[in-house]
């Protein structure tokens, strides 16, 4: 334990697993790996529990399905663990609430949260709660407007959903969610958004045969890896890295094109796929790193993101130039990066590869990377680093390796997106399609 948590770092070794305390005691900022060792104690404990409650319920109540509702795209605990035990998942779908009010318009959202939902068990899901009304406990946000019960509830079906539990159906009188409107008003009248999910449910009479068993099918995965979350949210690098934005960028990059996507981990079997996305995979382990090279010597494209392949398992930095275990794949490695704290640079694509391309303006992190193998797609244009490479593109058997190693907002995602499906690296994805008893459905 001394040498995984690098103890003797200030001082910290430890005797016997008794002198071990919760880091929060701590005087200062706490050893990092001790933190994310905790988080995979904490996160191991709530399924521990949750798969003891599934054992009483099973024993008790023989032959009943077993499920628990999650939410959309948080890291609290790592949730392919906690499906494990689960017959099927389900989550709580709200797309306009107080914390997202405006967010009921931007349909990549919520149609990540059904990819993520899809990808915990590579199976269909239940909407255990899909949003009936305004929500609200001691605030109210805007009612869905007409239409959207109905669109939401479609999306869903769209993105693999076997089931959709409209939440709620009268508004309750009493009690903390007094605010949180259902299908009927406080005093049980039918209005406006009843009337909708009643649409709704006769169109399901009319098509269930057809819709029932459909299966979402993506040629394009993003890994979702919870270390990699825990240790970001642990040591951010900068105060505008975030994983979960950065994740967002890349799913809604691919939405907008109309490319559905499955959310997996980094263990999965990714033979299925022509394009797979890691954003920010810092932590990688040996197994990660083989099942990688395996994908992309099999024919696939891999793009990877800069603050990849910096930390071990145990949380500390790898004794390797970065991208660490990756390095090979990547065909280069990262000499310098730069924090980018109230500033910018920019990036000028190499015009006989991205011929269309436009300088993209990058403000949260820039790695500078020296090539062996790879080719150089992008360069920045300013700093003490101008001319530098930022993105590098590597042959590796039959696949392609992309790394991308600026961070910025949208902007890159998009740009890099739009030469990606256009390109011979990727010539094989198109559209995605949602399989329907021998229908093909736009996802």
């Amino acid at each position: 334990l001394n040498d995984a948590w690098g103890a003797a770092f200030w001082s910290q070794e430890y005797n016997s697993f008794d002198e071990i305390v919760l880091h929060n005691l701590t005087v200062t900022e706490p050893n990092p790996s001790q933190v994310l060792d905790f988080n995979r104690f904490a996160s191991d404990q709530l399924i521990a529990y949750d798969r003891m409650q599934t054992q009483i319920i099973r024993a008790h109540s023989p032959g009943r399905w077993v499920t628990h509702n999650f939410m959309i795209f948080f890291a609290d605990f790592d949730h392919y663990k906690a499906a494990e035990h689960l017959d099927f998942v389900t989550w709580d779908n709200y797309p306009r609430m107080w914390w997202n009010v405006h967010a009921g318009d931007d349909a990549a959202r919520a149609a990540l949260g059904h990819a993520t939902m899809r990808g915990l068990k590579q199976q269909g899901f239940w909407v255990m709660e899909q949003q009936s009304g305004a929500g609200g406990w001691q605030m109210v946000v805007p009612h869905p407007r007409p239409g959207e019960l109905r669109l939401w509830a479609y999306q869903a079906i769209a993105h693999g959903a076997d089931g959709i539990v409209f939440f709620r159906f009268r508004t309750a009188r009493h009690g903390t969610e007094q605010y949180w409107h259902g299908l009927l008003e406080h005093d049980g009248t039918v209005g406006r958004r009843y009337l909708e999910a009643k649409t709704f449910g006769l169109e399901l009479q009319k098509i269930g045969a057809q819709i029932a068993g459909s299966v979402a099918k993506s040629s394009v995965a993003l890994l979702h890896d919870y270390d990699s979350r825990f240790a970001l949210q642990i040591q951010p690098n900068n105060p505008e890295l975030h994983y979960s934005t950065q994740f967002a960028h890349w799913y809604s990059a691919l939405h907008s094109r109309n490319i559905g996507a499955d959310i997996t981990s980094s263990t999965s079997d990714l033979s299925a796929y022509n394009l797979v996305i890691a954003p920010l995979l810092h932590i990688v382990t040996p197994q990660t790193a083989a099942n990688l090279e395996r994908f992309v010597r099999g024919g696939g494209t891999l793009v990877l993101t800069a603050r990849s392949g910096v930390k071990d398992c145990s949380n500390a930095v790898v004794n390797e130039a970065l991208p660490g275990l990756l390095r090979d794949l990547v065909g280069g490695r990262v000499t310098e990066y730069d924090s980018l704290i109230g500033s910018s640079n920019g990036l000028r694509f190499d015009p006989e590869v991205i011929p269309d391309a436009t300088d993209v303006i990058v403000n949260i992190w820039c790695d500078l990377l020296e090539p062996s193998s790879a080719r150089v797609l992008a360069r920045y244009t300013g700093g003490f680093y101008a001319g530098a490479a930022a993105i590098t593109l590597n042959r590796v058997g039959h696949g392609s390796v992309i790394y991308v190693g600026a961070i910025g907002d949208a902007a890159l995602p998009e740009t890099l997106l739009e030469w990606l499906l256009s390109s011979q690296v990727t010539a094989s994805l198109g559209s995605d399609k949602l399989e329907i008893s021998g229908l093909e459905v736009s996802e």
